[in-house]
């Protein structure tokens, strides 16, 4: 029987519109499949957000934040018990007192501070100098086993550990600063300066020394590396975060950066006096401008003293040299490793360094372009400083 055609077979149009037909079903089945799959894929990664990674570090949680409500209510705290002591330390004629912020964990940092810049022993003219570091108890006496025992045997090996009982926290080193000053003023007062700073610090004791050659040690002096203007930090992430509930005021009075300032023994038995009628503050540097202020003296800043370390020029950001030329013209560099001290120190006293201006690392006499109390201001003050940044390559810590 012969097959009978409908009209839209038999007319050209109709091959047209169904293939039309079947592309528009097709694309319609197809859309509708991507998108359940589209769904499916959604839904899987969301589980995936869902669920633990098995193989992923474990997230730590931070830090709660400091109880400053605490902190208040103990601040009036001020004496604590002294458990490691060197009574013989300042015996005879002492020039200068080197004293260094430490932790009982960092034996590693003292170390070299012992055999590099800190070492012990008598300078240019006969100028005695000692060391000492000063610790508290570490909060976390699980994380270093037999931590009492190790730094008994470091006070009768080197003579040179002061430790009291108290938390050595961050907002505790206002602690460390004044229970030093009031050992100065017990057990040391005989010393004509002293160099205070951190163990993270490269020092160049020989330009102290250089630098202290026409100050009286029965006069005030303290120089450093001076912070003006300074605003109290209020965001609470901060390391250095400080609410208004202590201190009330817009801006801190001068002070030292921490990394090393060097102060008379005046100075020193003044500032004892003036803790213990200034209220303590968790932030030790500006608790020592507080008590600058209180006892009228002037902080004065010296271009050598660089506590925020050295900068890299903008130009060469990928170059890291150190430059023990530049080096030896400084006296303090910070945030330096265990490592960079070491090797600053051997490359300053290498018998074979040469520098453009043809002088022996540490020779004598030493000049400085400026003195301490030379600066004509705050701002001619930087614009040597950045000058200087300008002309060398210099490593960023």
């Amino acid at each position: 029987m012969p097959s009978v055609k409908t009209k839209c077979q038999s007319e050209p149009q109709c091959s047209s519109n169904s293939q039309t037909h079947l592309k528009s079903k097709h694309h319609s089945k197809f859309k509708a499949q991507t998108k359940t799959k589209s769904k499916s894929r959604s839904k899987k990664n969301e589980n995936a957000k869902n669920m633990a990674p098995t193989n992923a570090t474990p997230v730590l949680p931070t830090q709660p934040p400091f109880d400053f409500e605490a902190y208040l209510r103990d601040k009036d705290r001020r004496d604590f018990k002294l458990l490691l002591d060197q009574p013989r330390k300042c015996s005879g004629e002492l020039y200068m007192l080197i004293a260094i912020k430490s932790e009982a964990a960092d034996f590693e940092r003292r170390q070299v501070v012992r055999h590099t810049w800190g070492r012990e022993g008598m300078f240019q003219d006969g100028k005695t100098v000692k060391t000492v570091f000063l610790l508290g108890v570490p909060r976390n006496k699980t994380a270093l086993l037999l931590w009492d025992r190790l730094l008994a045997y470091e006070s009768h090996t080197f003579g040179d550990i002061l430790l009291w009982d108290f938390d050595d926290t961050f907002f505790n080193l206002t602690l460390k600063e004044t229970h030093f000053l009031q050992w100065v003023n017990d057990s040391c007062s005989n010393v004509q300066f002293i160099f205070k700073g951190d163990e993270d610090v490269y020092v160049n004791v020989d330009n102290i020394l250089e630098m202290l050659k026409d100050q009286k040690f029965n006069e005030d002096l303290f120089v450093g590396d001076i912070i003006q203007h300074a605003r109290p930090i209020r965001r609470r992430s901060s390391k250095y975060f400080v609410p208004e509930i202590v201190y009330g005021q817009t801006i801190y009075p001068s002070y030292a950066g921490g990394g090393g300032f060097v102060m008379s023994g005046l100075t020193a038995k003044r500032l004892s006096g003036a803790c213990k009628q200034v209220e303590l503050f968790p932030i030790d540097d500006v608790f020592l401008g507080m008590c600058l202020q209180r006892i009228g003296v002037i902080p004065s800043r010296h271009r050598g003293f660089r506590t925020f370390g050295i900068e890299r020029p903008s130009a060469a950001p990928h170059l890291q040299v150190f430059d023990p030329c530049f080096y030896r013209e400084l006296m303090v560099v910070h945030s330096l490793t265990v490592s960079q001290i070491w090797l600053m120190w051997k490359l300053l006293h290498d018998p074979q360094l040469s520098c453009h201006n043809k002088l022996a690392p540490t020779q004598w006499p030493f000049k400085w372009r400026a003195k301490v109390h030379g600066t004509t201001g705050q701002k001619d003050s930087e614009t040597t400083v950045k000058q200087d940044y300008v002309d060398k390559v210099f490593l960023k810590h």
